[in-house]
Parts: C-alpha cells; structure tokens; sequence
C-alpha cells in the first residue's frame, strides 16, 4: 500500500488553496488535513478480495472556508462516485438504530402534524425511513436513490410510494411535496449551494413546505479526533454554524437545530422564504471556535494515530487476536488510514448482506456474529460507541467475553495509559 500523509500541511496547521467555498462561494478554503490512496467508496459490497483491495482510491484533502465555516474535501473527483444496488449503507438490522429512527418519524410527525402529506425523500437508500413515515401517518410521496432494492421493501405502505433508482436532480423538479426529507446524503454532495439551490427552486412559492436534513456532526469529529470518520465518500463536514448559512444562502429560513444519536447527528428543520434570512439559532456555534477546534484537531490527529499504532503493536507482541465491529465506512478509514492488515483477523457486521464479503482497500473478511466462535476474539474494538451496549448484550449470547474497545476511548486528548 503506498504511502498515506497525514494532519497538517508542511508543518502548517492552514495552508491556502484556490479552491472556492461551495457553501458561501465567498471565500478560498484553507487545507488543514491530507491524506492519501482513500478507497473512494467504502460500504460497496466485494465477494473478491482482490477485486476490493484494488478498488479506485482518491486523496483527500480537507479545506476550510474561514467565513462560513463549511469544510470540504478539495480532492474530491465526481467521477469516482458509483454509487448502485451494491452501494449496502444501511443500518436498519440495528435494534438500537431502529428504536432511533422510529422515534425520530414519529417526533418529525407529531411536531410538523406531517399527517396525510406528501413527502420527498432525497437519498432514500433502501426507503426504510419515507416507509416508515407513510406508514405510520398515512403519508404518500417519492423517494430517490440509485442504490434502492425494490425486494428489500416490505412496508406495507411501499405502494404509496414511487422510488426513482436516480439521483435527485434539477429533472425532477416538478415532484412536489409538503415534507422534503434529506438524511446522511448532503455530505456526499459537493457543490452544496447549488444542490439546496435546486430543492428550493423545486419548491418555488409553495412556503408551507418544510425540509429536514440529517448530516454526521463535525464537531464530535474534531473533538474525538475521529479520523475514522473522514473517508471519501463524505466530501462535505459540517457544525450547525456552516449549515444553517447554507440554507441561508438558499432562501431558506432555519426554524430548529438539534443534535442527535450521542451527538452523532446534525438536524435541521427549515422552511422556504421570500427574501434571504438573516435570523440565527441559539445554538450555530461561532467560526473563531470552529477555527480553534480544527487547530486542536490538526496538532493531535497523528499523536491519536500514534496511539492506535503503539496499541496494536502491544496487541502482536501479546499475541492478542482482534477484531473490529462494524463493516462499515469506519472501518474502512480506520484500516486504511492506519494501513492495517494482519493486526485485525477480521470485522464483524450484524447487516446479513455483508456475510463473507470484503472491505475495499484492505480485503478485510466480513462475517456475522454466528461466525465469531471460530475466531475467539481477544479484543473486540467497536466502531461505534452507540453500539456497545448491543454488542455486548450478543457475545454474551455466544458465550463470548473478550475486552471490549470503543473507538474513541484512544482519542489523545482523553486517553490515559
């Protein structure tokens, strides 16, 4: 595997680029972080190895717009998107990701009375959520994806419903709805303001619409020192300060922001206005402590890699089997960033669709649960921390007790030895 540069640019914790904000297009963007031969997809499903571990890998290169606050990956190649039936991202054969979701459709329900409306979802994937919102408020609507799987559906409420395997576009302008929904897909968009551009042109003057957006939280990111989370298919970051201004920009008025998911989760319910908004939430947080979380971010990302490194070297001399829980994008940017091979014998996925497949970049086997007798894990490191509790609660069932490691439980800035 060729050699991967990390954290800050020569030395600097800011370097200068040409590259214009997308989100504000008022300011260059500054790099911060690198890091080179990225798998640039992680959740498409290999049953090679070969074929995975040579899938196209890209360079990232994160930059930071100093007036919105928007971070983007300037590295980032459209070309490399392929996104299709293969592309498994969902998190639905999660108990506790489940009670998540039924809570969050039935909170978006109760509180925005979305109750025999129509509903718009942009990057449905397998149309597990729009489902469940039609399902339970008698809801109609549309759901947009090129990785949908028509077999995978069975809500009773899927023939209220027309999927489009096709990414939502200005072509589709003229679907309509009253509820635009828009979950864990704006990070894979890299002209921002001119995607919010298109929706807020589709709905036009109906200003009774409302649109809610789902993104990870950047700020947990740089404050976990989470460089698992930052991989190739994500190349737009947020905090609620870069994302309230993008709606902003978009002729859209910010009505309410919240965390969710252990902090996990940036949400935003707005809706469409006339003129441009300048009102601001209570809780968009300010650039100046944006810019000295990226700093902190930039100087201790290779001390926490560092770390890891010690770690599994420990681990070797020990003799120590390991493996990681969760096959998903976090592992992938886990492995590869740190370029890890032998020192993990496999990664555990509960979604059965990943059984006996591999992870791109590093050709890492995936197995379920069941399988895991065969391997009798040392340590198990969870990708996750949310997760730890239903992890748990299952290698117990298997009689399995190995030490039990959350990924962020090496973050320099908490870590004791």
């Amino acid at each position: 595997m060729k050699e991967k540069s990390f954290a800050c640019v020569d030395n600097k914790i800011f370097v200068e680029s040409n590259s214009i904000c997308p989100n504000c297009e008022n300011s260059k963007m500054k790099i911060f972080y690198k890091i080179n031969n990225i798998p640039s997809h992680s959740v498409l499903i290999f049953n090679n190895p070969v074929e995975a571990i040579n899938y196209p890998k890209g360079n990232i290169s994160l930059g930071f717009c100093e007036k919105c606050g928007f971070v983007g990956n300037l590295d980032f190649d459209l070309n490399l998107r392929a996104y299709s039936e293969k592309y498994e991202e969902t998190q639905g054969f999660s108990e506790t990701f489940q009670k998540f979701h039924i809570k969050l459709a039935q909170k978006l329900i109760e509180n925005y009375n979305i109750r025999n409306k129509s509903i718009l979802e942009i990057g449905c994937g397998k149309g597990e959520f729009i489902s469940m919102m039609c399902e339970l408020a008698d809801n109609k609507g549309y759901g947009f994806d090129p990785a949908y799987i028509p077999e995978r559906n069975n809500s009773p409420a899927k023939d209220k419903i027309v999927f489009i395997k096709d990414y939502y576009s200005e072509k589709y302008s003229n679907y309509k709805a009253d509820f635009f929904v828009c979950k864990m897909t704006l990070e894979h968009i890299p002209d921002t303001l001119n995607f919010l551009n298109q929706i807020r042109k589709a709905i036009d003057n109906q200003y009774d619409s409302l649109v809610f957006f789902q993104i990870p939280n950047f700020e947990k990111i740089l404050m976990d020192c989470a460089f698992w989370d930052i991989y190739y298919e994500h190349c737009s970051y947020f905090t609620f300060c870069s994302l309230a201004e993008l709606f902003r920009n978009a002729r859209f008025e910010v009505i309410d922001l919240e965390l969710d998911y252990d902090d996990q989760y940036l949400m935003i319910i707005a809706k469409p206005s006339e003129l441009f908004s300048f009102k601001k939430h209570k809780l968009e947080n300010e650039i100046e402590d944006l810019k000295t979380l990226i700093e902190t971010f930039s100087k201790n990302v290779s001390l926490t890699m560092k770390l890891w490194k010690k770690f599994f070297e420990k681990a070797k001399s020990e003799n120590k089997k390991i493996i990681l829980w969760g096959g998903g994008s976090k592992a992938v940017a886990f492995l590869t960033t740190l370029n890890l091979t032998s020192q993990i014998v496999c990664v555990v996925d509960i979604n059965p669709y990943k059984n006996n497949t591999y992870l791109p970049g590093t050709g890492h086997l995936v197995i379920n649960p069941s399988s895991l007798k065969n391997y009798s894990p040392d340590i198990v490191i969870v990708m996750n921390p949310i997760y730890v509790p239903e992890i748990k609660k299952t290698l117990n069932s298997l009689e399995l007790f190995p030490e039990i490691i959350p990924i962020d439980s090496l973050n320099v800035l908490k870590y004791k030895e």
